[in-house]
């Protein structure tokens, strides 16, 4: 599923385009300008699905204005406040969707995915599920899905939940998708594994002298990462949009950019064979590689 390395596996993921985004990031939140001249760069080179979220800031009223409806368009739900019965449920999720297709300016999405799969194991998640389904069934979206953080989440689905994309992190520091054996699982089942945080939110993309002094305590595992830059010669951007894009059983890449020149760089360092990988870059430490537990250890 991955012998194809065009630009048109890569999703163009657009929070910059709602929100300043990752800690490396120092253009701050991308303007109209930007934005459009972004578009119309990954529209040349192929590419043409956006990854974007309700959560995003103002990204899908953003992208609305750049005039994206010949694009195909990826959005997320946010979590759902607590609701009375399956009635309310149903009107919750057909209201975000219409507020979605309203925002982009766009006849349908091509995929709608929950930000919060939790919430399919608790009593409102038959009806949150049935109110995904009936949203494909009107038309609204032509695939259904769910975001994680960790494979884990997936084992974790109640039984009878089917979809069509499951997005997940994967960089060269963290391969769970791959080691748990849900990859090929998934890809097994038909359903298209699109993965993020190739750069680890540009941390991976970071000197070791600008790298916060938080991520100290993992020295062994950026020895081994810088080590595998000076004996290759790639760079950090180089190695990890080839990681990304020639795991096996990845359908499509979601890669955030901050300006064209990220886009013309990420389009360029595309090109060219992977190395090996050296023992023991991976790691499961959750502190690590989930953003949102940073500086919280």
């Amino acid at each position: 599923m991955n012998g194809n390395n065009g630009p048109d596996r890569i999703i163009l993921g657009t929070v910059q385009f709602g929100l300043p985004y990752g800690i490396s990031n120092t253009q701050g939140q991308v303007s109209h300008q930007q934005g459009a001249g972004i578009l119309a760069l990954a529209r040349q080179a192929g590419i043409r699905t956006l990854d974007t979220a309700i959560a995003y800031g103002d990204s899908e009223t953003t992208l609305g204005m750049l005039n994206v409806a010949d694009w195909q368009i990826i959005t997320k739900l946010p979590e759902m406040p607590a609701l009375p019965d399956a009635d309310h449920v149903a009107a919750w999720v057909e209201a975000q969707v219409k507020g979605s297709l309203a925002r982009l300016r766009v006849p349908v999405l091509h995929g709608l995915l929950l930000h919060r799969p939790a919430q399919l194991r608790t009593a409102e998640g038959a009806a949150l599920y049935r109110a995904l389904r009936t949203q494909y069934d009107k038309g609204h979206v032509r695939k259904v899905g769910i975001s994680i953080y960790d494979p884990e989440e997936l084992a974790q689905l109640p039984s009878g939940m089917a979809f069509d994309i499951v997005q997940a992190p994967l960089n060269v520091l963290d391969t769970r998708i791959v080691r748990s054996g849900w990859a090929a699982r998934l890809a097994e089942a038909g359903c298209e594994l699109h993965v993020r945080s190739i750069f680890l939110q540009g941390l991976l993309l970071m000197s070791a002298s600008a790298r916060p002094a938080y991520f100290s305590k993992w020295d062994i595992i950026w020895r081994r990462w810088e080590g595998w830059l000076a004996e290759t010669g790639l760079s950090p951007l180089q190695l990890c949009v080839r990681h990304a894009l020639r795991t096996a059983d990845v359908t499509r890449v979601v890669i955030g950019v901050d300006g064209t020149a990220h886009l013309e760089g990420i389009l360029s360092a595309a090109e060219g064979v992977l190395p090996e990988r050296p023992v023991g870059l991976d790691t499961n430490d959750a502190t690590l590689l989930n953003p949102a537990l940073w500086n919280r250890t």
